[in-house]
Parts: C-alpha cells; sequence; structure tokens
C-alpha cells in the first residue's frame, strides 16, 4: 500500500482509526512493499533498533508481521547469524550510528543478506544518504531506501506517546536551563510528533499555550514557561518540510494541534480516578497493560505467577475500560449471572445452593461443568478471585474467559478500594477540588484517619497544595506535611508539584485554567460543576483538557492564552470563514455556574449523551469515521492521564470529531509522584518506576 492508500486526512474518503493507519503502513506499505515477484527468497528477515521495535510493538502483532513474510526479527545491535539467501528489511532510525551498523552488515564480499530494504523512521539528513552512497558495494544490494516518517508509540485507538520518560525533570526541572538535554527531548518530541501527523497526512492548524509573561509583562520569562512556544515551533519546521518533500501532503490546513503542558492540570495526574481501567493500573501494580498475580497451583500447594494483557483489541475491554468501577461491576455482575441462568449445566449444579448467593469460585465451577470449556478450565482458575458476590440479574448472554478475569479483577479493586477507605479519600479529593472542602475538612481528616496510607495522603497533600499553593510558604507546609506524618522526601513532590505551576513567581496567569486563585475568595474550586444528569459517586472530577478541547471544536479557545504558529489568515482567526477550519454541527459550551453538589450514590448508573453510558464509543462502526469533522490533536508535554485518554475517546463521539491525545508518557499517579522527585533530586532513578 502506498501512502496515497492510506491517506487519512480529514478530507473525505474512507477514515481508519489512528491506531489502524499506524497498523496497516507498518504493514503494507513497508513490508508488504518489499515483496518482489521475481525474488528468489519467500521469507525475509526483520531488522529493528530499541526504538523502532517498541514502535513496531505497539501497532502490530507477530502474527500480522509473520504474515506479511517476516520469519525472523532481529535486533540491529545484537550478532547476527549470516542469511546471504534471505532478503533483509531494516526499520531504523536514521542514526549515524544505525547507518553504520547496516553498511557494516551489507558492504564487502559476503553481506548478511541479499538484499536490503532500508526503512527509516522519520527524516534522514543528508550526510547520512551521502554516507551510504560512498560504499559502491552497498547500493547495488539495496533494494529500497525510504523515509516511514513513523516514530511514535501508539498506545490506543486514539493516544500515542513519543517515550520522553524524563520530559519533566529535562525540560522542567531545577537544571533544565542551560542543559543539553532540554534541546534535545524537544527536537526528538517535535519529530515525533511531526511523523504522527505525517503518518495520517494531516497539516493542523498548531496552537499552543502561551508563556506566561506574554500575558503578564511584569513577569520573567522562564525556559520551562516556553517549552510549549519552542515545542509548537520545531513542528511547525517539521511540517513545513513535509509539505515540501511529501508527495500530495497536503498545502492547506486540514485538523487542529493543541500543544500544551502538565502545568495546565497538575490536579488529573494525582487524583483518584474511579474508572475501571485507570483503577487498574493504580491500585493493582500492573506492568504496562500486562496484570501480574499469584495464584494455587493445581495441586494447591504452593502458587505460581500468571499474566492477563488487558488490551483494546477484546470488545469487553473496550466497553469497560472508560466505565465507573461500580458501573463496570454491575455489568460484569449481570454478564455472568445471565450465562448461568441460560445454561442447563450452570443451573443444576446452582439448585445445590438452595438460591443463595454466588461467589466466583461457584462460577468457575459451573463453567468446569461445561463441555465447550473443558479446554479453558487452567485459564479459568488463574483468575477467579472468591470474594466477590454476584447478584441475581438478567441482562445479556455472553460470558468468556476473558470476562471471568475482568470480574475478577473488579473483585480485586472493589476489595482495595474497602480496605484502603478510598471512598472516603476520593470523596475528599473531589470536595477540595470543587470547592465544597477546605484547610478545615483536611487538617480533621487527618487527625482522625489515622489508618489512610501514607501514598494517599501525599496525593490529597498535592492536591491541596495545586489549590492553595500559599498554604505551603515558610514553615506552613512543614506543620501540614508533619501532621500527615509525611517525610522530607514527600515534601519534594509537594515543593515541585507547586514550581511546575508557577507558584514560585506569586502570579495568576490569567488564564481560565490556571491553577491559581484570588485568595480573598471564600470558595477555592478549580473546577467548575458541569451539567449532567444521573451520575455515579466520585464521578464529579474531569480533567481540564475536556474545556480546552470542546472550546478549540467550537472556536472558543482565547487566542492570547492559545495562539497559532500558522500564519495568520481569515479561515483560522474567526471570520466567516471559519467554518472550513472546524466543523458547523457541534454547540457552543454552555457557562456553567457552581451549584450544590448533587447527590450521587456508588450505584447509581451514568446516562451519557447519547443514552450509550462508557461504552458509547463502540457504537461507532468504522463507516461513522467518514462522516466526522476534522480530526483534533492535544498534545500534553510532562506526561498524560487515564482521565484524560478517557476525556478523548468520550468527545470523540460528543463532537464527532475523532481526538488523538499525545504526550511525552502516560502516567499513573506513582510514576507521576516519582517524576516530579527526580525534577530536583537527582539520587532518584526512573528504575524505581513501575512503568
Amino acid at each position: 500500500m502506498s501512502m496515497s492508500d492510506s491517506d487519512s486526512s480529514s478530507h473525505g474518503g474512507d477514515q481508519k482509526t489512528f491506531r489502524q493507519i499506524s497498523r496497516d503502513r507498518l504493514l503494507y506499505e513497508m513490508l508488504r512493499s518489499t515483496k518482489v515477484k521475481d525474488s528468489k527468497s519467500t521469507w525475509k528477515v526483520l531488522i529493528m533498533d530499541k526504538i523502532t521495535v517498541k514502535v513496531m510493538s505497539y501497532s502490530c502483532k507477530m502474527a500480522d508481521i509473520t504474515e506479511e513474510g517476516v520469519s525472523l526479527v532481529e535486533d540491529l545491535y545484537k550478532r547476527r547469524q549470516p542469511l546471504p539467501s534471505m532478503d533483509a528489511i531494516y526499520f531504523i532510525q536514521p542514526t549515524k550510528e544505525n547507518v553504520v551498523r547496516f553498511l557494516a552488515d551489507m558492504s564487502g564480499r559476503s553481506p548478511l543478506y541479499r538484499k536490503a530494504f532500508v526503512f527509516f523512521s522519520s527524516p534522514v539528513n543528508k550526510e547520512l544518504v551521502t554516507l551510504i552512497k560512498k560504499d559502491a558495494s552497498v547500493l547495488p544490494r539495496i533494494g529500497a531506501l525510504s523515509e516511514m516518517n513513523l516514530e511514535y508509540f501508539a498506545i490506543d485507538s486514539q493516544g500515542f506517546v513519543t517515550d520522553h520518560e524524563k520530559a519533566l525533570e529535562e525540560l522542567f526541572g531545577e537544571n533544565a536551563e542551560g542543559s543539553h538535554k532540554y534541546n534535545a527531548c524537544l527536537n526528538t518530541m517535535a519529530i515525533r510528533v511531526a511523523t504522527v501527523l505525517a503518518s495520517l497526512r494531516e497539516f493542523p492548524n498548531v496552537r499552543y499555550r502561551a508563556a506566561k509573561s506574554s500575558l503578564d509583562v511584569s513577569m520573567l520569562t522562564t525556559l520551562r514557561d516556553l517549552v510549549p512556544t519552542k515545542l509548537a515551533a520545531a513542528v511547525w519546521n517539521y511540517l513545513a518540510k513535509y509539505k515540501a518533500t511529501i508527495p500530495d501532503f497536503p498545502q492547506r490546513e486540514t485538523c487542529e494541534l493543541l500543544i500544551v503542558d502538565r502545568s495546565i492540570d497538575q490536579i488529573a495526574p494525582i487524583i483518584h480516578e474511579w474508572t475501571y481501567d485507570a483503577m487498574c493500573h493504580d491500585l493493582l501494580n500492573m506492568d504496562g497493560n500486562k496484570y501480574t498475580h499469584e495464584v494455587p497451583s493445581k495441586t494447591g500447594s504452593t502458587t505460581e505467577k500468571k499474566e492477563v494483557l488487558l488490551e483494546d483489541h477484546d470488545p469487553i475491554w473496550l466497553e469497560l475500560r472508560d466505565a465507573h468501577i461500580a458501573d463496570a461491576s454491575e455489568r460484569l455482575h449481570e454478564k455472568m449471572t445471565n450465562f448461568i441462568t441460560k445454561n442447563k449445566a450452570a443451573q443444576i449444579h446452582h439448585s445445590s445452593r438452595d438460591g443463595g448467593e454466588l461467589s466466583t469460585r461457584d462460577l468457575q465451577k459451573m463453567v468446569q461443568a461445561l463441555p465447550q470449556y473443558s479446554e479453558q478450565i487452567d485459564k479459568l482458575s488463574l483468575h477467579v478471585e472468591e470474594t466477590v458476590p454476584v447478584r441475581n440479574t438478567l441482562d445479556n448472554n455472553h460470558i468468556s474467559v476473558a470476562l471471568l478475569v475482568y470480574f475478577s479483577i473488579a473483585g480485586k479493586i472493589n476489595r482495595v478500594i474497602r480496605e484502603q477507605g478510598l471512598r472516603e479519600v476520593g470523596q475528599l479529593e473531589q470536595d477540595l477540588v470543587f470547592g465544597d472542602a477546605g484547610t478545615k475538612e483536611l487538617i480533621n481528616f487527618l487527625r482522625t484517619k489515622q489508618d489512610v496510607s501514607r501514598e494517599n495522603k501525599l496525593r490529597l497533600m498535592m492536591i491541596y497544595a495545586s489549590i492553595y499553593p500559599e498554604k505551603f510558604e515558610g514553615e506552613k507546609g512543614s506543620k501540614l506535611m508533619e501532621l500527615a506524618q509525611l517525610s522530607s522526601d514527600d515534601m519534594i513532590a509537594v515543593n515541585n508539584m507547586r514550581y511546575l505551576g508557577g507558584s514560585d513567581t506569586k502570579k495568576a496567569s490569567g488564564s481560565g485554567f490556571s491553577l491559581k486563585f484570588d485568595i480573598s475568595k471564600k470558595k477555592h474550586a478549580v473546577r467548575k460543576e458541569r451539567n449532567s444528569e444521573e451520575t455515579w459517586q466520585l464521578s464529579r472530577f474531569y480533567p481540564l483538557i475536556e474545556e480546552l478541547i470542546e472550546k478549540l471544536s467550537n472556536g472558543n479557545l482565547p487566542k492570547d492564552e492559545y495562539p497559532c504558529m500558522n500564519d495568520p489568515c481569515p479561515t483560522f482567526h474567526g471570520t466567516s470563514q471559519n467554518t472550513s477550519v472546524r466543523t458547523t454541527h457541534a454547540q457552543p459550551v454552555q457557562a456553567h455556574s457552581v451549584r450544590s453538589r448533587p447527590t450521587a450514590t456508588w450505584a447509581r448508573p451514568r446516562n451519557s449523551d447519547d443514552g450509550y453510558s462508557s461504552d458509547s464509543i463502540l457504537r461507532h462502526s468504522s463507516s461513522d469515521l467518514r462522516k466526522m469533522g476534522q480530526r483534533i490533536f492535544i498534545f500534553i508535554i510532562g506526561g498524560a492521564t487515564r482521565s484524560e485518554l478517557r476525556v478523548v475517546h468520550r468527545l470523540t463521539s460528543k463532537l464527532n470529531r475523532e481526538i488523538i491525545l499525545g504526550s511525552s508518557s502516560l502516567d499513573d499517579p506513582p510514576q507521576f509522584i516519582t517524576k516530579l522527585k527526580l525534577m530536583s533530586a537527582q539520587e532518584l532513578s526512573l528504575d524505581d518506576l513501575q512503568i
């Protein structure tokens, strides 16, 4: 498939999702393009470096690669067996080290492979091309030399990261100014963001969060304040090159790109997010999407470790991931008990319990009674917890091994919530954010809830510090930390939270999304209540990018706070032609006054805009994509959260525009806290992070 075959810009045609396009380009445009009819070699070797192997693994499975004629995947930097009868595909970064290794493989009288097809993940400079051309023995053996411009990591159908785990430290840390890592980090980040747009054949209006000093001349400009501006300029430069070099690259704006940094919303990475996906990663010690736990062996005398992958190819996971944990538990209960009710073998087994409440161990035994599941019994026994009761309700007729896994995980999450008292912690967090609680309530909580874990108390203090930065000046902060029984190490995270938000300047930015507020106000609310019908308990919180995206889509994003990198043009800056850039169906966001907190229960269903609750995105078939408006990209420097990923899933349906979230990394609360400490504590290492 050529680039034009996978054209997916916002100018009509069948659109594919972001992740589908990434996968198709790797499999078809790269791997399949190397198939030559008169080639004597049917199978090929795929050679990658440490970055491109991650790019590939996030978008494709090994079975996909094998189906395209790859029989062996090799590491560019490991010693490899010569296979002179086979062709090789090199998917590598355009670095001098990589090119030198490639030339060593293919030069001389005895090359490792018969022919080489070389694909660079990002633009290659002229010096490296000249270096390749100088080797006369290599040139006849090159079957292709091409720029894929695909150097990002597709972590979700609507999300990607640039793999800059140290972005907070290198761009916002105490030692960022004057560091060569500052420019290196920004440059690589810009390259990878630009390759996303190149892959999707999109040319955006590049908007960014302006430096605070541009809004208030009395404020000093710092390098960390200029990070979004610098990244926007670098991305713009690469896009300008793409316009001139990539055939059929759009010459006019086709989408929106908004670049911000983590300081726009410091609370989202810290607060407890109550959706199934977020709680899995926050509470269950997961490794990426891999959940590992110990289960009894078949004999019962020992335990063994087993792994479960939570991935978006599973429709059950897609349905549950953005659902409130109580909603997810309800759905799983219904699916499980419906299966039992409609299955004769399970009913016979159930009758012996005299209609009593079912545990998941009972469910396991019922499934074991079914011949069609006999080959899956081992898998079932690995993941079923005994502590979750099942209600006898009917709704769905679907069950699988994966369903039992998700059900048991939900049971474990609910148990952790009870054991750690997270409902009370979560209630205070959200009351602080919405201005319904303040210093008095926090102090009372710390004094009366001595059994709350250190991490949860630290997260409370960090939220409080974001709302009331002045409370941590001088000895005030030390007294609060002492009351919470937190260490000086924890104080580093709190102080760096304030530092990231710019509290050292003691000035507000004037932005509607700033975390600074007039301390003369009686109520410190950093979120406005948003109109909704019935909600689940503890579901009031929303990341601020939700407001930003809606305002961007509606054309209401302030131009002074979020300027455009593109040359000024009438179609962008709000004349009668601005509908050429934005969809016209979206309605303006209504201004909401702060209202009293709605009464909510743990088990009240949440009604979304379309009535399908949290899995509404599943209602969109691929054919619906062609009806969508222009894409919106939002890139967060310094790490994104799962709550923000949830927002782009939901708003894609609400705004009828595919929204893609990018970031330097995807962080769960423990990771983000450690990274905050790294901003000033050089003795810590990212090895401490569970990523």
